[in-house]
């Protein structure tokens, strides 16, 4: 009988990119995150909530302004404050207990992870960075390098389709890099490296969690 896999989430931040050598002496292309203890603060029951999941804190701090509601929040389940929290919402949370410390060595080498971080900013971008166009004729005098090209339509219906590529924001949006294989793990550091390259720039707030599909 197959046994249940315990779902894991902590939060941490993005150290950098690093190469190590895997199990057959080859580089490998691994990126670097720093993940200090984060308490489980909450257990939620389908009984009491009305669904299953766990509220963890991170990175405890003496500082930061919390909000009232925050503050008594933490307070009462015995928790320091905390600049972040998370809810992770499981099939069943029953393997965890209020104050429950999870940390890198929760993780072990071989587990997959998805790995959820915030796109560097790249500001206000034509089509051709922000999607990939292909651009126009490059020759002199075609006045059409870079454009989009026609973006509308004739008098019926007069106007640009919702969802039209156009230039406009780019970055700074949430994406998930989803099974990325632990590599590493560092406890003396508090250090978790994985295969491969995530969102975010360096000191970008990161989260892992056990893999949805792996």
């Amino acid at each position: 009988m197959e046994t249940k896999k315990r779902v894991i989430l902590v939060v941490g931040r993005k150290v950098g990119m690093a190469q190590i050598h895997d199990a057959a002496g080859n580089y490998v292309a691994t990126t670097a995150i720093e993940i200090a203890p984060c308490p489980v603060v909450l257990v939620r029951t389908p009984g009491k909530d009305g669904y299953a999941a766990i509220q963890i804190a991170a990175e405890k701090t003496k500082t930061h302004r919390l909000s009232k509601a925050e503050a008594g929040h933490l307070t009462k389940q015995g928790c320091g404050p905390h600049r972040h929290l998370r809810e992770l919402r499981i099939a069943d949370s029953n393997d965890y207990v209020s104050g429950e410390i999870l940390n890198v060595s929760s993780f072990k080498v071989g587990d997959l992870v998805d790995v959820s971080g915030t796109t560097k900013g790249r500001g206000f971008q034509g089509v051709v960075k922000r999607y990939g166009f292909e651009g126009g004729p490059k020759s002199h005098g075609s006045m059409f390098h870079r454009r989009g090209g026609s973006y509308g339509q004739r008098e019926e219906p007069g106007r640009v389709y919702p969802g039209r590529k156009m230039p406009g924001h780019m970055g700074v949006r949430k994406r998930t890099t989803q099974n990325l294989e632990v590599l590493h793990v560092r406890p003396e550091s508090n250090l978790l490296f994985v295969r491969g390259s995530i969102a975010g720039h360096n000191d970008g707030l990161i989260a892992v969690r056990t893999a949805k599909k792996g």
